[in-house]
């Protein structure tokens, strides 16, 4: 990280802190690169100039941003002869080139560790890409030979993502909407014909035109190697007979008395390509189980990075694992026989038949978990650790998106030096957020504004109420998705990507960015400092997920999966965030960390009140340890429903079993009249089915102003907390709210407007404290306690002083800027969308607008007044007498003018800049050719805007409301007293 080290402290003017001076205002804290927003950078075909590189970097720091993420991606269409293939000399030129401009800008670098998604590309060969298991099975009784070969022949095909329909089978679609196809087969485009592998030679680098053919997946014919060749008999017996088949799959053997089934593995290559690749990125996808794979895989980073000073560059960046979006999954590898016998204790492929689910229901679930468990330790210890090693002996980190990968996310984020979430879900942010908390990870990033809505109707507001959700899951460090390089004669709209909200400078919101950026700059800058305080941890029951045998051999840890949503675990998660409670997820090999200290439970940077274990059939008997050794040091144990039922997995299960049930054995509980209470050593285990009666009992804190509507996080700083705030409530809060934080005063901070006070404080008859908020929906508020006196500058409240005035036409309004052609300036007798007011040139302008209107200095005495814009479509800057006064994004359109600001004749200017929309309809019904890109060239996220070719279509768009709708109104405040 650069710049200097995050710090806060609540920074006042020296003369506030005199005694007989005037009280200073409080004041932000030191802003460093990695407070600002940073944003994924596309690089489309990797078609840069160094010119434009530069420019761009420029024009990205002047609206606030605090770095990019280069990701090389697929090209565009006639830019061909630009083509820079990814790690040539000439694109280590481009690389080099923009590390250099931005150390001279104060940006940051982070870059993806390949093109597009997962890892891969063409040096991968099948040696070390994915791989996945077939099985066949014969049935012999005594005395009879195999008559045929032993052999599996998967059926070849392809699966081009140039001649399908993008994503219609349950991702991108609206709620009710009806799949179409499946992720293995999904529908075509009309008019066009799957390619057949018959087109395709090997090695796939040979073929022509690998952007335009877009491969996700390859699979050619020929048949798969067998791994192993097993014998089980109705009696029990199990025979090795992989030595007894030669060359050609005859089996050499005669079966001996009894019936006996023979199982057959075989290891495929499961074909996944790198998706959305950039030229020169195209080729198989890596075998993330494998070391040797991995290892391979850098050295051609080795080679290309040799002799190129990449000194500045902050992070190596792995996209979220997207391996298994394909046909059949990549669950296997050549050494997992190997490596499960030397991390379980025992010979998988003795137990063939419950690891298919073929055995009794109970030896099926523990062999099944032992197989899972084994593929996550693979994909942290051959994958995570490996890759972070690596990056480390470049002095750089890693970034890294762990959900979605088949094994226990909270152990990779906590193997990640910058943990990174993705989504709209506050649950799945805090997998990320939980695992750096609990290890002292200072920053948790979020891929954030991807697929808000349909393309070029999400507006900033939209942008800003999922920031606020990642805030409160624990993120401090967005990352936009995304922001392309578009080249100056690029026509409008630019080149863009198939995805995201479109933080490119072609987007009327633009000029508004800023705005967003510096929002979410001062939030950042409260939330990145200091220690997370969180009051609970959560146990997260893997092991329960691992024996819950689904559809496939793997299952996917993503934060959200469907098979989680009934169980005790988010449950209770979603319960206590309704609650109001503070909590982080812990897993099994984070829990061993964790120790009791100081009456508090300690990890990393981290303290807190208590553990709980939501209802869990399967924990391991180390787990189960780690409890006891944290309740005899004085630990509270909160076991919520009932006890765990037994140890999982296969291997010396007696002795574990009896171990765990002896344990529990020896919690003697005693009635509490609904909860029962067991003491162990100086703590104890606290058993009941009300939770809240349950948190109560542990002392764990709970936030009141959850019941207000009020979510809220905190971070303990060394002289306070600070809160997050933001009002998800549907009516404002006007009053006293109760903290759960000792405080003598009190300073609030708008990270909207920038201004900030000294709140309003007063003590409770239980000894906690309350602070006054007015806070309307959708608003923020930043909140910092001290835990001694400080004198500063009142904060400003102000309640209503009289009725609200409209300010009513003639308004004045004239086009600024944007296209495809302004409409003439006009007058207005009252406010409406200007796509009603202008012809065809309103209905399709997107862009800038100005409107003015004069007025008197309204009558009375007022301290101040509010300025309350009504509708606006869809962000606005407001200036006064010529001078800015604010910008505004929404969803609330107000902003307070002081009375001394105020003449006897004043002039109100409202720029309002609509979306991209209503030009890229117009586009689209001229026939414009726009959609120029190889790959995925626009898809659409809802079907009704599915073209007959199954692109993107806005033609048959209505124009969407643009401009200032109104009502305007002020509004006489008086400033309450304090």
């Amino acid at each position: 990280m650069s710049g200097r080290p995050l710090r806060f402290v609540l920074l006042l003017a020296l003369g506030g802190l005199i005694a007989g001076s005037a009280p200073a205002q409080p004041l932000w804290p030191e802003i460093t690169r990695e407070m600002r927003p940073w944003t994924r950078w596309w690089w489309m075909g990797s078609s840069v100039t160094e010119p434009d590189l530069t420019a761009m970097l420029e024009t990205y720091r002047s609206v606030g941003l605090g770095g990019v993420e280069i990701t090389p991606i697929y090209g565009v269409v006639g830019r061909e002869d630009a083509f820079i293939p990814y790690l040539t000399p000439a694109w280590m030129e481009k690389l080099t080139h923009t590390l250099a401009q931005a150390k001279r800008l104060g940006l940051g670098v982070d870059m993806a560790l390949g093109t597009g998604w997962p890892f891969g590309g063409p040096w991968v060969t099948p040696e070390h890409a994915s791989r996945y298991a077939a099985v066949e099975t014969y049935t012999l009784d005594g005395g009879e030979r195999l008559p045929e070969p032993i052999r599996f022949e998967p059926e070849p095909f392809v699966r081009a993502v140039g001649s399908q329909v993008y994503e219609l089978y349950g991702f991108l679609k609206a709620e009710g909407e009806a799949n179409e196809g499946t992720k293995a087969r999904p529908p075509l485009r009309p008019g066009s014909r799957p390619i057949t592998i018959d087109e395709l030679v090997q090695p796939l680098s040979a073929n022509a035109n690998l952007q335009a053919l877009a491969l996700d997946q390859v699979r050619f014919p020929g048949p798969l190697p067998m791994q192993a060749l097993m014998a089980y008999s109705e009696g029990g017996d199990v025979l090795d007979l992989t030595a007894r088949v030669d060359s050609s799959g005859r089996l050499d053997w005669t079966a001996p008395p009894g019936r006996w089934t023979l199982y057959a593995l075989f290891q495929g290559l499961h074909g996944k390509m790198v998706e959305r690749a950039a030229p020169g990125g195209e080729g198989y996808a890596i075998d993330h189980f494998s070391r040797t794979a991995l290892q391979s895989y850098l050295r051609r980073f080795d080679q290309a990075f040799a002799g190129h000073d990449l000194g500045t560059l902050r992070a190596f960046f792995n996209d979220s694992y997207e391996v298994d979006d394909a046909r059949g999954q990549a669950d296997w590898t050549p050494d997992l026989f190997a490596e499960f016998e030397r991390r379980r204790g025992y010979d998988l492929r003795d137990h063939l038949p419950a690891l298919f689910g073929r055995d009794d229901e109970e030896r099926n679930r523990r062999v099944l978990t032992d197989y899972r468990e084994t593929v996550s330790d693979l994909m942290l210890e051959a994958f995570t650790q490996p890759w972070r090693a690596w990056s480390h002996s470049r002095s750089a980190l890693i970034r890294n998106q762990a959900h979605g990968s088949p094994a226990n996310i909270l152990d990779l984020y906590a193997a990640s030096d910058i943990p990174e979430t993705e989504g709209t879900e506050i649950l799945r942010f805090k997998y990320a957020s939980s695992a750096a908390n609990t290890t002292g990870k200072p920053l948790v990033a979020a891929e954030a504004a991807t697929w808000l809505n349909e393309h070029f109707v999400s507006s900033l507001a939209d942008v800003r109420t999922a920031v606020d959700r990642y805030f409160l899951g624990g993120v401090n460090h967005i990352v936009y998705h995304g922001t392309n390089y578009s080249p100056p004669d690029a026509a409008w709209p630019g080149w863009l990507f198939y995805a995201a909200v479109h933080f490119h400078p072609s987007n009327p919101f633009w000029d508004d960015f800023a705005h967003l950026n510096t929002y979410v700059t001062r939030v950042q800058s409260f939330l990145q400092p200091g220690r997370p305080d969180n009051d609970l941890l959560l146990y997260f029951p893997a092991y329960d997920r691992w024996a819950d045998r689904g559809p496939e051999l793997l299952r996917h840890f993503d934060g959200r999966e469907e098979a989680f949503e009934d169980t005790g675990f988010t449950q209770d998660a979603l319960r206590l965030l309704e609650h109001g409670v503070a909590y982080d997820f812990v897993s099994d090999k984070a829990l061993e960390s964790v120790r009791f200290d100081d009456a508090a439970l300690r990890t990393g940077e981290a303290r807190y009140t208590a553990v709980l274990i939501p209802e869990v059939r399967y924990m391991p008997l180390s787990t189960l340890q780690t409890l006891f050794r944290l309740a005899e040091a004085g630990a509270t144990v909160i076991v919520h429903g009932r006890l765990p039922e037994g140890a999982p997995g296969l291997a010396d299960l007696e002795r574990r079993e009896q171990a765990f049930q002896e344990m529990i054995g020896r919690l003697a509980f005693r009635d509490l009249g609904g909860l029962r209470e067991a003491s162990v050593g100086k703590g104890r285990f606290v058993l009941g089915g009300d939770l809240r009666a349950l948190l109560s009992r542990a002392g764990v804190r709970r936030e009141p102003m959850a019941d207000l509507g009020l979510q809220t996080i905190r971070r303990e700083h060394d002289n306070g907390t600070a809160y997050f705030i933001r009002n998800d409530g549907e009516g404002a809060v006007n009053g006293w709210v109760p903290l759960q934080t000792p405080a003598v005063a009190a300073a609030l901070f708008d990270p909207a407007s920038g201004k900030t006070g000294m709140a309003r404080l007063r003590s409770r008859p239980d000894g906690t404290v309350e602070v006054y908020l007015q806070i309307e929906p959708g608003a923020t508020l930043l909140l910092k306690t001290c835990p001694a006196s400080v004198s500063g500058e009142a904060w400003a409240y102000f309640e209503p002083d009289g009725p609200a005035a409209p300010l009513t036409g003639p308004w004045n309004l004239t086009f600024l800027k944007g296209g495809p052609e302004a409409p003439p300036a006009t007058a207005l007798s009252e406010l409406g969308s200007w796509t009603e007011m202008g012809g065809e040139a309103g209905r399709s302008f997107s862009g800038t607008a100005r409107y003015t209107i004069p007025f008197p200095r309204p009558a009375g005495d007022a301290q101040a007044w509010r300025l309350d814009l009504g509708r606006v479509h869809e962000s606005a800057r407001v200036l006064l007498n010529g001078i800015p006064l604010d910008t505004l994004i929404g969803p609330v359109f107000q902003t307070t003018i002081s009375s001394g600001d105020l003449r006897d004749r004043n002039t109100l200017q409202v720029e309002v800049s609509n979306l991209m929309a209503n030009r890229i309809a117009a586009l689209d019904r001229r026939g414009t050719p726009w959609k120029t890109f190889y790959n995925v060239n626009m898809a659409a996220r809802l079907s009704e805007n599915r073209n007959d070719f199954g692109y993107f279509d806005a033609s048959g768009w209505e124009p969407r409301p643009s401009g200032l709708l109104g009502p305007v109104t002020l509004t006489p405040l008086r400033r309450l007293d304090p």
